[in-house]
């Protein structure tokens, strides 16, 4: 074995991890942390959560409290080479972390989502040297608020610091992309752009050029946003972002989103049931903002608000089965409306699939690509160190973007000349700020950003994409 096997096998080791809190989040990681080839220990006050989770993945489950000196030192803290805090307690998360480092030296995580916080995350990160501090309600606030600048995309996943998208929508029936091959496509548009992915039936394939189009494809495509907006433009679909949006529901996440979007100049209306919280959500955001005290479930308060003629719906309940039937509700009285459903379970996911509700977001999954990412990034050294992770298509397909820090053997060289693990694609190189989608002729140089898509899995460096 050569020098450099070794470190490619040192490098790829799993790493230790404790998690504190048994949750959704925490063991939506568990699970996926595991499948990585991690070693993975739980922490949770509730014996229940515990033996639940010790009998259906494979981990150590420990009960008792993540802040205990001594239920630390038995999880093993003092070898572990991260804790990841996810309790329903900011400072209890933030205390488990600061602990971590003061006992066993390892790099932690915590989940923070008290918006009193929000203004102060890089000060305690710095402060209690966390690695990475996450809330939730942020990252899904910001994942629906690039969904409300292209309407008629499902998905839309961000790279090279938003300059590069790659975007998901569903091809319409009689639509002008129906019964064209992607090379017919190519010729007849022009578009910078590249069609990574197609899903029918359930069937997902990277395609080449001879692959047809057809109604009812979901297809992901990249390219920069002034490229997929005049794409969308081309081909008849809704290109602008949406202008009104009614959110039903006043918890953080609709605090963080109304945030956003009125920034972004879209006008915003909060439904919310209970009336101390629309006091308290008036004296925390703008005047302009809409506020109205009432039960955003009943069909005659929504009329009354001019559903019908909002751009956008966002159901925020705290309730699965109510945002789904919100969306359901607008689809049918107004099926121009972007509908954008927020789902905490994640279980039913195929028959969520099949109700066309559009765009939906999982907070647990949007958690898991942040600290997935940041895992792998941990496990390697080479490089070319993994910048952001997508799950695409229910995590059937992986995309990644890596940053080439240093040299190596595949740089300079011909993609056409390289050889690729099957079932990849490099969609796109970053260079100097400028998006490339590349060709055979095309090659890859020290500085460059270039993204994969995948049906692969569990990549944390690129080398990992070449054979032998």
């Amino acid at each position: 074995m050569s020098i450099f096997d070794k470190l490619v096998n040192i490098t790829h080791k799993g790493l230790k991890i404790i998690i504190i809190g048994g949750g959704k989040i925490g063991s939506t990681l568990a699970d996926k942390l595991t499948l990585e080839g991690n070693d993975i220990t739980v922490i949770d006050n509730d014996p229940d959560v515990v033996e639940e989770l010790s009998a259906t993945l494979d981990i150590r489950g420990i009960h008792g409290n993540g802040s205990s000196y001594t239920t630390l030192m038995d999880a093993g803290i003092e070898s572990a080479d991260l804790l990841i805090a996810v309790t329903a307690s900011d400072e209890l998360n933030l205390l488990c972390c600061a602990l971590a480092k003061k006992v066993g030296n390892c790099a932690s995580i915590a989940r923070v989502r008290n918006p009193d916080y929000s203004e102060e995350l890089s000060y305690l990160r710095d402060r209690l040297d966390i690695s990475l501090i996450i809330n939730p309600e942020l990252e899904v606030a910001r994942e629906i608020t690039r969904l409300l600048h292209f309407p008629s995309a499902i998905s839309v996943n961000s790279f090279a610091r938003g300059s590069v998208d790659i975007i998901k929508f569903k091809i319409p029936a009689e639509n002008i992309l129906d019964n064209l091959t992607i090379s017919e496509f190519q010729h007849r548009y022009k578009f910078n752009l590249l069609i990574c992915v197609v899903e029918r039936n359930g069937v997902l394939t990277i395609p080449d050029g001879d692959f047809c189009l057809r109604s009812g494809d979901i297809i992901s495509f990249i390219s920069t946003p002034k490229v997929a907006y005049s794409f969308f433009k081309k081909i008849h679909l809704e290109s602008r972002k949406v202008n009104s949006a009614i959110i039903v529901g006043g918890g953080k996440t609709s605090y963080y989103l109304a945030k956003s979007l009125m920034q972004s100049g879209i006008s915003v209306k909060i439904i919310e049931q209970d009336e101390a919280r629309c006091t308290e959500l008036s004296s925390l955001l703008p005047e302009s903002l809409i506020i109205v005290n009432g039960n955003g479930t009943e069909e005659s308060l929504l009329m009354q608000e001019n559903l019908s003629q909002t751009g956008a719906l966002i159901p925020l309940t705290g309730i699965d089965e109510e945002n789904i039937l919100l969306t359901l509700y607008a689809l049918r009285i107004a099926p121009n409306i972007k509908a954008v459903t927020k789902v905490n379970r994640t279980n039913f996911s195929s028959v969520i699939n099949e109700l066309d509700l559009g765009s939906v977001v999982y907070p647990r999954h949007l958690v898991a690509e942040i600290i997935v990412k940041y895992v792998r990034a941990k496990k390697n050294s080479l490089g070319s160190n993994i910048e952001t992770l997508y799950y695409m298509y229910d995590e059937r397909v992986e995309a990644l973007e890596f940053n080439i820090s240093s040299n190596s053997d595949f740089l300079n060289i011909p993609l056409k000349n390289l050889k690729l693990k099957k079932r990849l694609l490099i969609a796109s190189i970053t260079r100097n700020g400028r998006a490339i989608i590349p060709g055979g002729d095309d090659v890859l140089k020290l500085g460059d950003s270039v993204i994969i898509v995948t049906t692969n899995k569990g990549y944390s460096e690129l080398n990992d994409i070449f054979e032998g």
